[in-house]
């Protein structure tokens, strides 16, 4: 499984295309499958793009909680699957284009930030990014409940 770390910012082109940072294509295999799943996070305002595989892994864990009889549940896959999307860094430049809904969503006009999450990479427009940072106090503090909680 590829670890994806680091921060990266990138540009939109005309066309509304990004520039997949190479530091984090480079953690590809070159024999991996290069798609990619982008969608929505479900609290925060950004995305979360992830691999194909890792995508699919945590589909079949959600899929397998729900009990599809359950309206409720039935109206949370319908929702939870209906704006994913599949993209790939192209060959030649790794740009990739996102639809310009999940776009808008984040509020992404110019720059991007690219953050590894580990298993996921989170994409925010750079404002986002800025403003949905914690303190280092509230890190240290959400640390230290974490430390207790053992």
């Amino acid at each position: 499984m590829t670890s994806f770390i680091g921060k990266y910012t990138s540009r939109l082109d005309e066309k509304g295309r990004l520039v997949f940072p190479a530091p984090l294509k480079g953690l590809l295999s070159p024999d991996s499958d290069t798609r990619f799943v982008v969608k929505k996070d479900i609290f925060r305002p950004c995305l979360e793009m992830l691999t194909f595989g890792e995508w699919t892994a945590q589909t079949d864990a959600m899929k397998a909680r729900l009990d599809f009889l359950n309206p409720k549940h039935a109206r949370f896959w319908s929702h939870y699957t209906s704006e994913n999307y599949i993209v790939r860094p192209d060959d030649k430049l790794g740009r990739i284009s996102i639809p310009r809904e999940l776009l808008d969503y984040i509020g992404a006009t110019k720059e991007v930030v690219f953050s590894g999450g580990v298993f996921k990479i989170e994409i925010w427009s750079k404002e986002g990014y800025e403003a949905n940072q914690i303190t280092q106090n509230e890190f240290i503090a959400i640390a230290e409940s974490l430390s207790q909680s053992r």
